[in-house]
């Protein structure tokens, strides 16, 4: 993506977000639109893929902290127009006056301001629009490799998948490198030339009134090189939208929430570079039975009254069988009794354990013989102690 692209591309709009939006507010505006416009949910729709297209490209700036700065910052300094094509310079008919020393603190032809280390004004504007320190050299590495973009996908797994650990087949549609031109855009039998117009830099010099600065490339839109015959495949971008499926390895204990990342299975790269990475987003659906806390697995088990009064043995499931837990005498509704290493294994081959909450269930309607021998019970049952509660219920008698 060229500078000029930052330029004329309001990414914030793309994504519909304001531009004070925070990271998360990005992320989830992204996944939206990229949900709602991805190919596979509107085959044969070229307008959702370019839809699809435009928010991706909108993230790769925004949903990097560095590069929406420096994006930020190019935004904001042609905001205004003052440096578009067109602009009056100092002496012009119709133009404000205008002194570069007031950017750099000295005169137009100087050495400029310490701050710039002594740059130009026109070795500025080439460092922004090459990458480098101005000139063919600067736009030459801007156009060597370049590292391919990551890529995003989110999975949901089964309860005791997650805990046991799955590899899985994930097909991705995503850009990928052209088959039939090998990324470069030209059609078989023919290559790029070197664009006549900035003899392969990427940027051309435009004097403006009393300074001069460099630009992208018009002609070749700052790749350096230009296309005669395209490629009948791609269309001379160089990329094609594929789909391709790839075994994934969740390992034991992936959680709710968790990131799992792939490195050099994103986008192909371009020139030459490095794949981007893969991040795949783990949603875990729930189970039935058991819950999970960290690496504790949790269970809520009903008992009778009678059974927490005079104790008793439980006998409940894990994953991957039976435990028998003993309920001690007089136990309270609401306790946990803990099955140590009967949980979700950890990294180092340690186990969390198996959490039982026990729930003492209250009949809604019992038997005439039942109540009798409540009322009897309870007869013989000192009452429980409520005394701290006794003052304040006399203020209010």
């Amino acid at each position: 993506m060229s500078s000029k692209d930052w330029i004329e591309k309001d990414f914030y709009a793309v994504l519909g977000v304001d531009k004070a939006a925070t990271a998360d507010d990005v992320k989830k505006a992204y996944r939206k639109l990229a949900r709602n416009s991805h190919p596979d949910h509107n085959p044969g729709d070229p307008k959702a893929e370019e839809r699809f297209k435009a928010a991706s490209e909108a993230y790769a700036v925004l949903g990097d902290d560095a590069k929406r700065r420096e994006y930020d910052e190019l935004r904001s300094l042609f905001g205004s127009g003052a440096f578009r094509r067109g602009a009056r310079g100092a002496g012009q008919p119709g133009g404000a006056p205008f002194d570069v020393s007031d950017l750099f603190g000295g005169a137009a032809g100087g050495g400029g301001d310490r701050r710039f280390g002594g740059a130009g004004f026109q070795d500025l504007f080439s460092s922004i629009f090459s990458g480098g320190a101005g000139g063919p050299a600067g736009g030459a590495a801007a156009r060597g490799p370049a590292r391919g973009r990551d890529v995003e996908a989110e999975v949901a797994l089964d309860f005791d998948d997650a805990v046991r650990g799955v590899t899985l087949p994930l097909t991705l549609r995503a850009p990928g490198v052209c088959d039939t031109c090998h990324g470069n855009g030209a059609k078989p039998g023919t290559q790029p030339r070197t664009c006549p117009v900035c003899h392969g830099a990427g940027v051309t010099n435009r004097n403006q009134g009393s300074f001069s600065f460099s630009e992208p490339c018009r002609n070749c839109q700052g790749v350096g090189t230009v296309v005669d015959e395209k490629c009948p495949e791609c269309q001379g971008t160089g990329g094609v939208t594929k789909t391709r499926t790839l075994n994934v390895r969740f390992p034991a204990g992936v959680a709710d929430g968790q990131k799992i990342r792939l490195a050099g299975r994103g986008e192909p790269g371009a020139r030459g570079g490095p794949a981007g990475d893969l991040f795949v987003h783990v949603k875990v659906r729930p189970d039935e039975l058991f819950g999970r806390t960290g690496d504790d697995l949790t269970l809520t088990v009903p008992v009778t009254f009678a059974e927490a009064v005079l104790g008793t043995d439980l006998r409940v499931p894990t994953l991957d069988g039976t435990v028998t837990l003993r309920v001690p005498p007089g136990t309270p509704s609401g306790r946990i009794l803990r099955a140590r290493g009967k949980g979700v294994v950890r990294r180092d081959g340690q186990a969390g354990d198996l959490l039982v909450t026990l729930d003492v269930v209250v009949p809604a309607k019992v038997s005439d013989e039942a109540r009798a021998a409540l009322e009897d019970f309870a007869a013989q049952t000192p009452p429980a102690a409520r005394e701290h509660l006794e003052a304040r219920v006399r203020r209010f008698s």
